[in-house]
C-alpha cells in the first residue's frame, strides 16, 4: 500500500505525527508537502497529493488542514477524488464502506494525533462494499462528468 500524503502549514504538525505512525506501521508514503510551519495555500497541497491518488500512483491520500475542510473542497475538484472529512471513527469507516473514498482529510484542529492514526488506520482498512453502493458512487461519476440526472 502506498500513500499520498499533504497538509499546509496549519495542520504541519498533525501530518508530521500521522507520518511518524505510518513509518511505526511499515506503510509506505510520500509527503506532497508543506515542509515549515511558514504560512501557505492549502489549495495547491490537497491537488498535489489528491492529483496523485487521482492518477493511481497512490492507493489512499490523507490531506490535512486547520479544520480539514478547505482541503476537502480542494482535493474533490480533482477528477477521480472523493474526499471526506472525518471527525470520528464511523466516519472514517463509512465513507470508505458505502462512498469508495480515496482520500481522508482531517483537521489538527478537530482531531488530535492519537483520533487522527485511529482515523487512518480504519480508513485504509476498510473495504468498500461494492453492491447499491457502487451504482451511487457510479452516479457521483456521473455527475463529475457534468451528466445530468433526474
Amino acid at each position: 500500500m502506498k500513500l499520498a500524503i499533504a497538509a499546509d502549514h496549519g495542520a504541519f504538525e498533525l501530518k508530521d505525527s500521522i507520518k511518524k505512525h505510518l513509518d511505526e506501521k511499515g506503510i509506505e508514503y510520500q509527503d506532497f508537502g508543506c515542509m515549515s510551519k511558514e504560512s501557505v495555500d492549502y489549495p495547491k497541497y490537497a491537488y498535489l497529493a489528491a492529483s496523485a491518488v487521482a492518477k493511481g500512483e497512490y492507493d489512499f491520500g490523507i490531506i490535512c488542514c486547520t479544520t480539514g475542510l478547505g482541503v476537502s473542497m480542494a482535493a474533490n475538484k480533482v477528477k477521480g477524488v472523493r474526499a471526506a472529512v472525518c471527525t470520528n471513527e464511523m466516519l472514517a469507516e463509512m465513507t470508505r464502506r458505502h462512498n469508495n473514498a480515496n482520500v481522508i482529510c482531517m483537521g489538527q484542529n478537530v482531531v488530535g494525533p492519537e483520533l487522527a492514526n485511529q482515523l487512518v488506520d480504519i480508513f485504509i482498512a476498510t473495504e468498500f462494499e461494492g453492491g447499491r453502493h457502487q451504482r451511487r458512487v457510479d452516479l457521483l461519476t456521473d455527475i463529475e462528468n457534468g451528466k445530468e440526472l433526474s
